[in-house]
């Protein structure tokens, strides 16, 4: 049994980072979920800590909290993945650019420290799944139960109340 290393932002995470967490979890055994942050750029709609929270819980409703543990951390990912004795890093894929753009930061990372990236294709039924088209469908009082975790679909109700100004 392995662990690997699953960077992110997830602000917040959906129904496609959970399936790439899933399939970690049945690849390898174990997966930490690094929630990367930059302390120099303030903003993300939900504040790391509650970020955690939520990929806790989504980990808990999937059945696999406890083989998932979450973290945060500035900076490389890289070295995230040394402090949690991870064996690769673990990315999904969506689409054709995805690939480019990981593949790019796959080498580079090799490149600076050995550590090899793991890719794991999303479900066809959550490619189209994006945590910045979430947090807009939200704000604007669109249904995202379909693309998130209950947890999560609970958060953005009270982000976004019903009632509220900005739907």
């Amino acid at each position: 049994m392995a662990t690997v290393l699953y960077p992110g932002s997830f602000d917040p995470i959906h129904l496609g980072h959970l399936d790439v967490v899933t399939q970690g979890v049945e690849l390898f055994g174990h997966v930490t979920v690094a929630v990367m942050h930059n302390y120099d750029k303030t903003g993300g709609m939900f504040p790391v800590e509650q970020r955690m929270g939520l990929i806790s819980g989504a980990a808990g409703e999937a059945g696999i909290g406890d083989r998932v543990a979450v973290v945060s951390r500035a900076g490389l990912a890289i070295h995230a993945a040394a402090e949690q004795d991870a064996s690769f890093i673990v990315k999904g894929l969506r689409s054709p650019a995805d690939f480019e753009i990981e593949q790019q930061m796959a080498l580079t990372n090799y490149s600076v420290s050995g550590m090899r990236t793991v890719y794991l294709p999303c479900r066809a039924d959550r490619g189209y799944i994006s945590s910045r088209f979430v947090r807009e469908i939200a704000r604007y009082g669109g249904s995202v139960t379909h693309m998130v975790p209950r947890c999560v679909a609970d958060a953005l109700d009270q982000q976004f109340p019903a009632d509220g100004a900005d739907r």
